[in-house]
């Protein structure tokens, strides 16, 4: 490691200096020359308009200008605003008590917690103008935009969010001071990594900015993630379905299936053994199976949500019945794993087909009348060039799913790491999650496009007869087995509000559980953490989620333990513990198996 000294690049050498940046010279017109040749070849330098909203914000001017007084309030409201502002900071400089800030950042804003940004009084004068002007910015697009289409305006206010969360005074070296202070101390050492480090992200996303989130060498599939043991017992196109070894000599009489999301890889439920929901259900007494599905390529382009059923849940069912002896399954879907089991509950209703006699549910839609801010991806215009690009390809690229998903939350999934990688020029820390977050997989083109449109688009799910698989009209109400949800109150991919909707189709017992955190974290919560808390309730019919949330009690801990005992009283009596193997189905290899390794 160079030695810093505050000079110019931390004290290099002028002829080490010079050959650093003529390395990162020759990078550059690499990285660039390769994306251009890929970009003509693939025919993407043709425009693209999936994503414009300049219609919207014509339209929205318009709608601000005809009504002038309108316009000058909202005016008035901002400069107020600055008035205080200029007030308060003078009223620091001079010494006086100070009194309360006319802005703060909201609780969950985490980009401001440098001591600096209250101490200093020229960062807090930055601070506050840049709170009072995005909230004006962000409040002014959302009030003028009532004569917008639903489907406009919600592109409007989430690409307006987008750009004020691109222009915080944090993502720039002169205006952060954690930067700027580390950037005086390093000599400027710190940007030159940071250009390092942009570079070798650009060479590895081909052309585009790949950002690494976490250190990608310190983990392994198989060597410190996904450990729990087990092995694979059945494959196919679409899955691999392992089977766990029993923790103990007793196991509950009816296996659980898992059946995970296929936008991202299992061991999602599998990370290291101290949050491992797997593990943890191994240890409460279940044979559990869960299914790995493939990272498909072109060959598996015409694949369907029809073909994930049969060769998924239908299939393991089948083979847990060879595994154990046993019919009677309990199940639990995870995200899409979960749109699936219900999918796959409704179809087996209307055969009559028993096996799965529980049910549970996490972060799970299936009413996507309102999926949240994914719905601003969802349009006739976007569908149509997705569908292209995948018909191209035959397949969805993992990496441009990802990149939606880090834009619902992008100060903490895209601006923090430019700031640490790029600005700061530090390597990213090493994170179980993150790294599993950057572990990304494709989507088959037919199954995808079915998705979007079946689902987000048209919100057939919930319609009976709405879709058919197999030849079978499919209809939620007709699910009757016991059902356990659970929802995470601050997912921004499954909002609690439309999994709560869930409640009021399927026909069995329910039982609805709310966590705290998002998406992952909210699911991920092992006992042993004693973090976050959720919330239960009894469930009335016709009582709308907030309604709900209202009446229902705060419990501390994870929700691991309410549904520990529930369905502990429907997994049926203890026999003796069944290993891998020793039932018809042959051992193919030891988990997580290999499906699970492949990259996108």
């Amino acid at each position: 490691m160079t030695e810093r000294n505050g000079s110019a690049g931390g004290g290099r050498e002028p002829l080490e200096q010079a050959n650093e940046f003529a390395r990162m010279a020759a990078q550059s017109q690499r990285i660039v020359a390769d994306f251009i040749a890929r970009q003509q070849k693939q025919g993407a330098l043709e425009p693209q308009g999936p994503f414009d909203v300049g219609q919207a914000f014509i339209e929205m001017t318009q709608q601000m200008m005809s009504d002038p007084a309108r316009l000058v309030q909202a005016q008035m409201g901002l400069w107020e605003g600055y008035v205080k502002l200029w007030q308060h900071t003078a009223n620091r400089m001079m010494g006086a008590e100070a009194d309360e800030p006319v802005v703060m950042p909201t609780p969950d804003d985490r980009r401001f917690r440098a001591a600096e940004w209250n101490e200093n009084h020229f960062y807090d004068f930055i601070k506050q103008s840049y709170l009072l002007t995005s909230n004006w910015f962000l409040s002014t697009v959302h009030q003028n935009s009532g004569g917008l289409d639903e489907k406009s305006a919600q592109k409007l206010a989430f690409y307006t969010r987008q750009f004020v969360d691109a222009v915080s005074p944090t993502n720039f070296v002169l205006s952060n001071p954690t930067v700027l202070r580390e950037t005086l101390d390093s000599g400027g050492e710190n940007l030159v990594q940071g250009l390092r480090n942009m570079l070798d992200d650009l060479e590895r996303g081909g052309g585009n900015l790949d950002i690494r989130m976490t250190d990608t060498d310190a983990f392994e599939v198989g060597e410190n993630l996904a450990l729990t043991p087990g092995k694979v017992v059945l494959q196919n196109e679409l899955m691999q379905l392992i089977q766990y070894a029993p923790a103990g000599e007793a196991v509950y009489r009816r296996p659980l299936l898992v059946i995970a999301p296929w936008i991202n890889k299992y061991y999602v439920l599998d990370l290291k053994p101290k949050n491992s929901f797997i593990r943890w259900a191994v240890a409460q007494g279940y044979t559990l199976f869960v299914i790995s599905w493939v990272n498909p390529d072109q060959r598996l382009a015409d694949k369907s949500f029809e073909d994930y059923m049969r060769l998924g849940p239908l299939a393991a069912l089948d083979a847990i019945e060879q595994a154990c002896g046993e019919k009677q399954v309990a199940a639990l879907g995870y995200c899409l794993g979960g749109t699936l089991l219900s999918a796959v509950l409704a179809y087996m209703a209307a055969r009559g087909d028993k096996r799965i006699t529980s049910a549970t549910f996490l972060a799970t839609l299936v009413d996507f009348e309102e999926p949240g801010e994914l719905g601003v991806f969802i349009d006739e215009e976007q569908l149509a060039s997705l569908e292209k690009t995948m018909h191209e390809k035959g397949y969805l690229d993992g990496r441009e799913m990802a990149t939606t998903f880090n834009l619902l939350r992008a100060n903490d999934l895209i601006w923090s790491f430019v700031i640490n990688n790029y600005l700061m020029g530090k390597e990213p820390f090493p994170f179980d999650l993150l790294y599993w977050n950057s572990d990304s997989t494709r989507m088959p083109a037919k199954m995808h496009s079915f998705y979007l449109r079946k689902m987000y688009q048209q919100n057939a799910l919930v319609r009976p007869g709405g879709i058919e698989l197999g030849g079978v009209p499919i209809d939620l109400s007709k699910i009757k087995v016991p059902t356990y949800i659970v929802a995470a109150h601050e997912d921004h991919i499954a909002p609690w509000q439309s999994c709560y909707k869930a409640t009021a189709l399927y026909s069995g017992k329910i039982r609805f559980v709310l966590g705290q955190s998002g998406h992952i974290a909210g699911i991920v919560n092992p006992p042993e953490a004693e973090k976050y808390g959720y919330w239960t309730g009894d469930l009335k019919a016709g009582e709308s989620a907030e309604d709900w949330l209202a009446g229902a009690a705060r419990n501390e801990g994870s929700w691991w333990r309410d549904w520990k005992s529930w369905q502990a009283r429907r997994a049926g009596k203890k026999v003796a513990a069944r290993q891998p193997g020793a039932g018809k189905l042959d051992i193919i290899e030891d988990a997580p198996g290999s499906y699970v390794k492949v990259k996108a």
